[in-house]
């Protein structure tokens, strides 16, 4: 590899052009002298663009991170735009090998989050983010500066006024300091203001701490590599007022008709439409007004959702409406506006003008002749076929987003340029546009560009632009051989840019940067300019002839510059500057905007507890985001704070914050500066809202976002969670040990006193009903043996229950010592040591059948030496026959001439012959079952086990006595082995139970329910925690939710809901857990006994077991358990002793609930009623409840768009009704969010109707019962709610009006089968849940009687919903795909992909969900044809690829805790496929087969 000694890339030469190439790069000599004064100062390295001032820094971290002082603290560069932040970062990766972090606002990191914004700096070396961003880290105190070792700002002119480089610097000298960090800034325009340029200068150096230079060693290298470009003027003629183009134009088309009905901005477009015409030409302002217009009208026409209307997208195919199934004869739906159809006619007729889809992306369809286009686009033309190579690179530097968008799309189309370049516009984000999305606006992506563009598309153009450079540029020739150009997708050899390409934005070198527009500011000038830095480039000015003020002005900036780099460049060892009266914060022509004794007056709150500080600056931005975070629907405004008055400001926050009236109105200090008087009483309002627990002490308006917060509800800290593995190993509670001490239980079935069981702990009397018998354990005595016979004793106990396991149970013998001894009893319920020396004596039994009689008859164990250790009972001695007697007709043996013949040939194996003795009578014999499992059903999950049980006879047989021995095992005893399992199964799981109550403080929460809420999937029995975690979910939300409503009266719904996910969430739940030790008394061992599993480990000291109780057994299973445990934990609670009991079990196990007492306690109500307005009593005798307080029924039934400063809306009540958090849009998956009070009254509903559903489909129904098609229509159906609502907004009013027949038509039956393919106005759903809310408070939180009023509302849909639900359409559709195993289908927003083909879509719905559906839907269709071309079977590989890949060793999976599934990703489409695969538990082989095998033996323990 070679080596260059450059400061930009390396490169070598291709086609006339440098590329850049892998090599290492080494500084030139004037940046190791910039570097060499860095190290002694805080420095400003005033340098052009292109000369390599990013090396330089990169310099500085590799020689700070080596400092003593720089350990534990991190380098932070910072940006002033986000495009920056992806290129910054991926230099510095590839030039250190430093742990690089990026953040910008597109990132998934909130600032809420303060967690993970620690660990990221803490997981850090270097940190590159944008400004803003890490101004509030600083404020809100996530870090402070004096953790950072080195502050590194790009582009560092814009350090001044408000901008947050200068925020930072403020926080930065609040430090001492001895503990400031090492700061570095690059510019390549350090002086803003020509006519101060001194002032200009001192400010810069004293926001920033440092001092400007420029290189003064090496200024002849730094001019060798940073050229000037050749600087020329082009003038244009003024703008003509006709031209010879369509007659009439579309936008006097438009004009002709009056648009009053039609939402759009006519003003707006009218004056960006004259903007477009005097800069490009009366076609390119067309086509900017076809595209916004078009955009504009698409939407506007998706509010009519009718099924019968159904509008063509311009940017994507478009496929067939919804599909309602049997809707309405009459909907009442409006019709769409005539004017609107007009409008979407003229657009069609203009269409071939202005849109072609054939193309992609979607292009001009037709030639831009010149006579279309003004002057100064003909001028451009001109100069651009000028300096056009085969290798041109250039950029267009225009004012505006729609200026640029259009010329970029015009430019490839004049027939003069054609062929020669290929265009790409560049614009910033934009002002409301998400950085987030990527493409996601159609008109955007496709049409003209006028609401910003998003980080993704940026850095698309930026990278199309380079390739086009590294290949060489667009070949002439290449071009004349496409049939398209289409083909020349992958290359821009031009950029039209607003003055984000003006700084920062890694392009290369271009040969040719044209200012279209005129210049304003001397960084403008210096910036643009600087992209055209080779020898050979040209920088071209455009001007208007005529107008001499923009000449004036660039010639004024180009003769200056020379004299203001001299100002900083001339200077001999310059010291930082302390202050300076001269110093000046203003471009030319600016007014000072913040006036000294507003400055002096300026205050700085900190918060005492957490450093958290609150600025001027900062104020106004905080109160915005807390209005942010209110939740509204569609037909709401988003809530913004008003400010009023001048110089004495007053703010009113809006009223759907929950707070008294005279804490929504702030008035500021008289300040001179309207903008200072805004900050100051913005700077009051947060102080007051801090104080108010609005702010919490981190000054944010929430603590934490998705279940990320440090701390729960209550501020208690959670510990730290992330090294627990996937699969933990625990050490489980066991009462499975022997010791020194031993104790005897008494094993009783049915009142009979069977056996005993000798174990080293004392286990708990319980019951067990197992196959029609009642078992009990009891303890009775601790044993003493003589010490002389102990270990005998203890010899002759673990033979004998060996033998006997062996024999009944398992049929395979035991090799370990074993923990517990089942023993027979004397009629004292003493060990019988003489039946127990019988079968150490004799373990297989004897031959001799003397004193077997009659009477013993099913009662006298036997075993055939032919079928070795098979236990069978004697049911009969048949004298009359020997193996020498004939078989009678009909009979088994029947084909045989003898019974001999027929034994012999059963019996014989190739090892040995088969035993068969003439000179003995045939005895019958029953076999007896072995190797039951440990399958027991607690007490609450008895069912009828007739229904299971196989009506057969016991299977008999007929041996030769001689062949069989008479087994020493008496018939109370073999039966006490045979259910040995079950007992050994129960006495754990009550022993862990009771210890996990008695240990962590637990309520008396029944037995079996604590059981089933600690037992494990793991343990394939046909029961587990599973059920009880569902319906635990709904009571943990609901006795959160409503802890969290009353702890934080002041805060509103959105804060809210994130205050209750920092409490319920996976990380919480498992911290909690962690934090008690819930693990030591889960139950995860199988319940299959195929090797007898109490024994002691092979690796333990026998000896010291037996000396020593061991109470612990080590086992392993998923951390998961634990927080499904945690829930189902408070379901048993729940079910034994209601919100009461539950209340006291989340206390006990750490949960934010608000402690153990009653809520009917805790919360009180005010004694005296108030009056109920009349209209409201039909409602309350429909839900069969009388209000105590009728203010809360009003607050329950208002609508946002009614409330005023003096009223509250529903909201929060809506957030006690339910527990799903507030969205902007209806989607498929929030339907299966759990719900609050609402949900838990369904949820104990079907757990206690439906006990044999499983949990996936419990929350199946439930998520059916509770969505808001389904609750619409209960509120319009059974309480008519529609009439009571009270609504100040005309666009909801006619929706609820175009709905309410819709629903009035849906069965109950529809709305749990269908009400997916509905999307009433979510207000019909939200009233009826701030109706159950209010229930709730006015009832003083009396849960079973808000339950009764839930009942009687939702009886219709309670007595219609089942378990057994078809699936939504995505669903099924996944789940037959996860079946099928394919892994290759996503939704790409709404069109539906498998294996890269469209299947379904886009279809045009009024949501995203349904839409989704309903393609959904289509290709389950589509795909399931075996004899369509799209079917499944034909489109799918996946089977047979991950056949073949099975060879292949694959790659460890990285962290992907941060990455967010999502069904538009193959690989999240697959991954929710296959946990809705899982949802239904379906018990594994095994645990169906001992099932049978279990129910299968209950006739044979029946007829014992």
């Amino acid at each position: 590899m070679s080596v260059t000694n450059i400061g930009a890339t390396p490169a070598t030469t291709t086609q006339g052009h440098t590329v850049s190439v892998n090599e290492t790069i080494l500084p030139r000599k004037y940046q190791e002298e910039i570097f060499r004064r860095a190290q002694d100062h805080n420095i400003i390295a005033a340098l052009d663009t292109g000369s390599g001032k990013t090396l330089i820094s990169i310099l500085l971290i590799k020689w700070i991170v080596l400092q003593p002082s720089a350990i534990g603290k991190a380098v932070v560069f910072l940006v002033p735009k986000v495009a920056l932040v992806e290129q910054q970062a991926e230099f510095i990766t590839s030039q250190t090998p430093l742990r690089v972090r990026k953040f910008h606002g597109s990132l998934d990191l909130e600032l809420s989050d303060r967690s993970n914004w620690k660990s990221s700096f803490e997981k850090a070396d270097v940190v590159v983010m944008t400004a803003q961003i890490f101004l509030n880290i600083l404020t809100h105190s996530h870090w402070s500066i004096d953790k950072v070792s080195l502050i590194i700002f790009d582009e560092c002119h814009h350090t001044r006024k408000n901008h947050a480089y200068n925020g930072i610097m403020r926080e930065y000298f609040q430090v001492h300091p001895t503990e400031r960090p090492k700061v570095f800034g690059m510019t390549a325009s350090p002086i803003w203001n020509p006519k101060d340029a001194e002032g200009s200068l001192l400010t810069l150096e004293k926001n920033l701490d440092a001092i400007v230079i420029a290189v003064r060693d090496h200024v002849s290298e730094l001019l060798e590599n940073s050229p000037r470009p050749v600087e020329v003027i082009k003038e244009y003629s003024p703008s003509p007022d006709n031209y010879l183009y369509l007659n009439p134009s579309l936008w006097d088309t438009l004009s002709l008709f009056q648009f009053d009905d039609v939402d759009i901005s006519w003003d707006k477009l009218h004056m960006k439409y004259h903007v477009t015409r005097n800069s490009l030409g009366p076609y390119s302002a067309d086509l900017f007004i076809y595209h916004e217009v078009r955009a504009r009208v698409n939407q506007l026409l998706l509010e009519f959702d009718t099924p019968d209307y159904h509008f063509v997208n311009p940017f994507s195919i478009q496929e067939d409406g919804m599909d309602i199934d049997d809707p309405p004869a009459s909907q009442n739906t409006p019709s769409i506006p005539v004017a609107l159809e007009q409008v979407d006619s003229i657009l069609s007729d203009f269409k071939p003008f202005f849109e072609d889809l054939s193309t992609s992306p979607p292009a001009v369809p037709i030639p831009v002749p010149l006579a279309w286009c003004t002057p100064k686009v003909k001028a451009l033309a001109e100069v651009l076929l000028a300096y056009h190579t085969p290798t041109f690179h250039g950029i267009v530097f225009v004012e505006q987003r729609q200026v640029a968008a259009c010329l970029a799309k015009v430019l490839s189309k004049i027939p003069e340029l054609r062929g020669r370049i290929r265009c790409a516009e560049l614009v910033g984000h934009g002002s409301g546009h998400s950085a987030r999305s990527k493409g996601s606006n159609a008109n955007a992506a496709s049409g003209v560009n006028v609401k910003g563009m998003g980080l993704a598309r940026q850095q698309d153009t930026v990278r199309l632009f380079r390739r086009s450079y590294e290949e060489g540029g667009l070949n002439l020739r290449a071009f004349l051989l496409c049939t398209c150009i289409t083909s020349l997708t992958f290359f821009v050899c031009l950029v039209v840019a607003t003055s984000v390409a003006e700084e920062g934005l890694d392009f290369p070198a271009c040969d040719l940067v044209i200012r279209f527009d005129p210049l304003h500011h001397m960084v403008g000038y210096v910036q643009s300019r600087g992209r055209a830095r080779t020898k050979t480039s040209t920088f071209v000015i455009m001007a208007q002839v005529g107008h001499a003020s923009h000449l004036d002005r660039y010639k004024a900036f180009q003769e200056i510059e020379p004299e203001l780099k001299r100002v900083y460049q001339g200077r001999e060892n310059p010291t930082r500057p302390a202050s300076s009266e001269s110093s000046s914060d203003s471009e030319e022509g600016e007014l000072e905007e913040d006036d000294p004794e507003d400055l002096a007056a300026r205050e700085r709150y900190i918060v005492p507890s957490t450093g958290a500080v609150l600025t001027y600056g900062s104020a106004i931005g905080l109160i915005n985001y807390l209005c942010s975070l209110i939740p509204h629907d569609a037909y709401t405004p988003p809530s913004v704070p008003k400010y009023s008055g001048d110089y004495a400001a007053v703010l009113e926050l809006p009223s759907s914050l929950p707070l008294p009236v005279d804490h929504l109105i702030y008035r500021g200090p008289t300040r001179n500066s309207k903008r200072e008087a805004k900050r100051a009483v913005a700077f009051i309002a947060v102080k007051a809202l801090h104080k108010l627990d609005v702010f919490d002490d981190y000054l944010l308006p929430s603590t934490g976002s998705k279940g990320k917060s440090d701390y729960d509800a209550d501020g208690r800290k959670l510990p730290d969670v992330s090294e627990i593995p996937d699969i933990m190993t625990v050490f489980v509670q066991d009462p499975w040990t022997l010791g020194p001490r031993l104790r005897m239980h008494v094993i009783s079935i049915d009142g009979e006193d069977s056996a005993g069981l000798v174990t080293g702990a004392e286990l708990p009397p319980f019951e067990l009903s197992s196959e029609g018998y009642t078992i009990t354990v009891r303890c009775t005595d601790e044993l003493v043996f003589h010490p002389e016979e102990e270990w005998e004793t203890l010899r002759m106990l673990e033979e004998y229950t060996k033998m006997g396991i062996w024999f009944c149970i398992s049929g395979r013998p035991i090799t370990l010592p074993i923990t517990c001894f089942l023993v027979p009893l004397t009629e004292h319920n003493c060990i019988d040591f003489e039946a127990v020396k019988r079968v150490v004596n004799e373990p297989y039994g004897t031959y001799n059948w003397e004193g077997v009689t009659e009477r013993d008859f099913g009662s006298t164990m036997v075993m055939n030496c032919n079928l070795y250790g098979r236990a069978q009972t004697l049911h009969n001695i048949r004298y009359d026959l020997t193996a020498l007697s004939v078989p009678p007709p009909g009979s088994r043996e029947a084909g045989y001439a003898t019974y001999q013949e027929y034994f012999v040939q059963k019996w014989t194996r190739k090892s040995r012959e088969a035993f068969v003795p003439t000179d003995c009578p045939l005895i019958e014999i029953h076999s007896l079952p072995r190797a039951p499992s440990g399958l027991y059903r607690p007490a609450s999950r008895h069912q009828d086990i007739d229904k299971y049980k196989r009506h057969t006879a016991p299977v008999g047989s007929i041996v030769p006595q001689g062949a069989c021995r008479v087994v020493h095992f008496s018939r109370p005893v073999y039966r006490a082995f045979l259910f040995l399992p079950r007992i050994c199964r129960r006495a754990t799981d009550v022993y862990r139970a009771r210890e996990e109550r008695f240990q962590l403080g637990l309520p008396p929460i029944d037995d079996d329910l604590l059981v089933e809420g600690s037992t494990l999937p793991t343990t394939n029995a046909t029961w587990n925690n599973q059920r009880l975690e569902t319906l635990g979910d709904s009571v943990l939300k609901l006795t959160c939710t409503v802890h969290i409503m009353n702890k934080f009266p002041h805060r509103h719904e959105g804060q809210l809901s994130q205050l209750r996910q920092s409490s319920i969430s996976n990380r919480t739940l498992l911290s909690r857990a962690k934090e008690i030790g819930l693990e030591r008394f889960l139950s995860s061992e199988t319940q299959s006994l195929h090797a007898w599993r109490y024994t002691i480990p092979e690796e333990s000291d026998v000896v010291d077991r037996l000396m020593q109780a061991r109470h612990t057994i080590r086992r392993e299973y998923p951390r998961r358990s634990l927080q499904d445990c945690m829930e189902a934990t408070l379901g048993a609670a729940f079910l034994t002793g209601g919100i009461d009991m539950a209340l006291r079990t989340g206390d006990a196990l750490g949960l934010s609930m608000g402690g153990p007492l009653p809520w009917s306690l805790r919360y009180s109500r005010p004694p005296e009623s108030s009056l109920i307005p009349p209209m409201f009593a039909d409602l309350q005798a429909s839900i069969g409840y009388e209000f105590h307080r009728s203010e809360l029924l009003v607050e329950a039934i208002t609508h946002p768009s009614f409330t005023t400063s003096a009223g509250s809306s529903y909201q929060r009540l809506e957030f006690l009704g339910d527990g799903k958090p507030r969205s902007s849009g209806t989607n498929l998956s929030m339907l299966t969010q759990n719900l609050a009070v609402i949900d838990l009254v369904i949820m104990r509903h079907l757990f206690q109707q439906f006990p044999d559903a499983t949990s996936g489909q419990l929350s199946a129904a439930r998520s059916r019962a509770v969505c808001g098609p389904t609750l619409a229509s209960v509120a319009v159906n059974r309480l008519g709610l529609h009439k009571h609502l009270l609504i100040n907004n005309v666009e909801l009013s006619t929706a609820i009006t175009r709905h309410v027949p819709i629903l009035e038509t849906l069965s109950p039956e529809d709305a749990i089968l269908k009400g997916w393919k509905y999307d009433p106005p979510k207000a019909l759903s939200d009233v009826l849940e701030s109706l159950v809310g209010a229930v709730l408070v006015d009832s003083a939180y009396n849960f079973e009687k808000t339950a009764s009023v839930v009942e009687v509302a939702m009886s219709d849909v309670l007595g219609v919903l089942t378990t057994n639900l078809p699936r939504d359409p995505v669903s099924e559709l996944m789940v037959w795909a996860a079946t099928g195993g394919c892994k290759r289908i996503a939704f790409q927003q709404v069109p539906l992909i498998a294996h890269e083909q469209v299947v379904a879509g886009p279809i045009t719905a009024s949501n995203l969900s349904l839409s989704k559906g309903l393609a959904a839907e289509r290709a389950r269709a589509i795909l399931g044809d075996p004899n369509h071309e799209m079917s499944l079977a034909r489109l799918c590989d996946c089977r047979r690829t991950a056949e073949e890949r099975m060879d292949i060793c694959p790659e460890p999976p990285g962290d992907q805790t941060s990455q967010k599934v999502t069904d538009e990703t193959e690989e999240g489409f697959a991954s929710i496929a296959q946990q809705k695969l899982e949802e239904d538990y379906i018990p594994p082989v095994d645990a169906v087969e001992d099932v049978e095998a279990e129910l299968s033996d209950e006739m044979v323990l029946t007829s014992i």
